[in-house]
């Protein structure tokens, strides 16, 4: 796993610089699009970088580049260039990122209930 890590991932582990696992697992998720990209493609399977750009339309094609790398980077999704004309490029979890999904889907089910009770408090 270490191989597919970030480099300062892998050199905060290394210098045992993080303080739990909790944190390193924070800091492979973290960013403000991470989340919701990994819910997508675990959820609802493969999407083309079009399909998620379509998704998250407030996100720059550079901020989904550089969240989608460090995901690639960190193993948790896959990218596949597909040689049509013009080139497609798919993205999917991994086996690894798949392991993810079960804490993205209790964070949605905490969020979701979360709303609902400051909407009734709010009424």
């Amino acid at each position: 796993m270490a191989d597919t890590l970030r480099k300062e991932i892998h050199e905060k582990i290394k210098n045992g610089d993080f303080n739990c696992e909790k944190e390193l697992t924070l800091s492979i998720i973290s960013g403000k699009w991470k989340v919701v990209i990994l819910w997508h493609l675990g959820v609802e399977g493969t999407h083309r970088f079009s399909e998620l750009q379509r998704l998250f339309p407030k996100i720059t094609h550079k901020m989904l580049t550089n969240q989608l790398k460090e995901l690639m980077e960190d193993g948790i999704i896959h990218r596949e260039v597909i040689p049509d004309v013009p080139p497609r490029v798919e993205y999917s979890m991994t086996e690894l990122g798949m392991t993810l999904l079960p804490i993205i889907e209790m964070m949605y089910d905490w969020g979701k209930k979360r709303i609902e009770q400051i909407k009734e408090s709010s009424a």
